[in-house]
């Protein structure tokens, strides 16, 4: 009977976990504020846009397209490490490990992307106004399509062997799997990098350094560097939480045999999740027509019965709000 319970014993396989109990508890409510502020702004900056029709203009719609994808990197990568950082593992298995790891690689490149396209179109705008293409909304959805395929391919590259998902860090969320020593992993790494990061970011630092070479026109442009700087802040906002876990995956990629702990490779890994909270807010201060427009929203109309001298922020009714803008134009505070 006593060697019975032994083996029974021996038999049962015990889930590791490399963070103490109170540890996955403080990362589980951590991940439910941010995916609680993130689906909440970014769904504002959604909702408000589809209901104020002038607010869809063609620059307007990357910011859409924004919105769309930091609330889906919200809804299926960290909604789910709410619940396994409170179960302290991924239990949910590989297959969903799969989903969540392609989900957020997708939707976060996209993003990136994204913020490219809107940087290098400032670009356009400032530097060459009269010498290129005018941003039409046939041309914004041909850019859009781009974006979404271009890094599809590169999301299903591991689904098809090049590289694979797995689980990071501590264990309880997936992404590429950075530490898998082969090849084909390093060669994946190498050109992901170089298209879904690194081309990227110098895009956006030659579209800003030729406006700031620029800088001696904003007298005349006062509405469209105010654009410019939002669209900044939003790109400084998404390398500030990429970048750590850029460099961490990078590390690895230069140097094989080196051994990172679990904890040091957990922090930014989490630190990235947070980026989809801060794009809505900064679009919130930085465009006065959205923001007139958002205030409407949640006030069901009622600041349009307010009279203009009792709040001077808060005084354009609704109909201001939908008559506002500048077509073909971002329009800021």
């Amino acid at each position: 009977m006593e060697n019975n319970v032994t083996e029974l014993a021996a038999s049962i396989t015990v889930i590791p976990t490399i963070f103490p109990r109170s540890g996955y508890g403080i990362l589980a409510f951590l991940m439910f504020l941010n995916a609680f502020f993130s689906i909440f702004n970014n769904l504002l900056v959604i909702i408000v846009t589809i209901k104020y029709s002038q607010l869809r203009n063609p620059m307007n719609i990357f910011i859409l397209n924004l919105s769309f994808s930091d609330l889906m990197m919200s809804l299926c990568g960290t909604t789910i490490v709410i619940a396994t950082n409170y179960y302290g593992y991924f239990y949910l298995g590989h297959k969903f490990c799969v989903f969540q790891g392609f989900a957020v690689n997708y939707f976060g490149i996209v993003s990136l992307w994204t913020l490219t396209i809107l940087a290098y179109e400032r670009y356009s705008v400032v530097c060459q106004p009269l010498g290129t293409l005018k941003l039409s909304e046939k041309r914004g959805y041909q850019l859009l399509a781009f974006i979404w395929i271009f890094c599809l391919i590169w999301a299903m590259g591991p689904l098809f062997g090049w590289s694979s998902y797995g689980p990071e860090g501590v264990q309880t969320s997936c992404s590429i799997g950075w530490e898998d020593r082969s090849w084909s992993n390093y060669s994946f790494l190498i050109f992901y990098f170089l298209t879904c990061f690194i081309i990227p970011v110098l895009i956006i630092g030659f579209s800003y350094g030729s406006i700031l070479r620029s800088v001696h026109m904003v007298g005349s442009i006062c509405e469209e560097f105010r654009a410019l700087v939002m669209v900044l802040a939003m790109v400084m906002a998404f390398l500030i939480c990429w970048l750590p876990y850029t460099i961490f995956a990078m590390i690895i990629v230069i140097d094989p045999t080196v051994n990172i702990p679990p904890l040091a490779a957990t922090l930014p890994t989490y630190f990235s999740k947070t980026s989809p909270v801060y794009n809505p807010i900064i679009y919130l201060f930085l465009n006065k027509q959205f923001r007139e427009c958002t205030v409407a929203f949640l006030t069901c109309d009622q600041i349009s019965l307010r009279k203009p001298e009792e709040d001077s922020d808060y005084s354009a009714a609704p109909t201001e709000c939908r008559t506002a803008v500048k077509i073909n134009q971002v329009a800021p505070a």
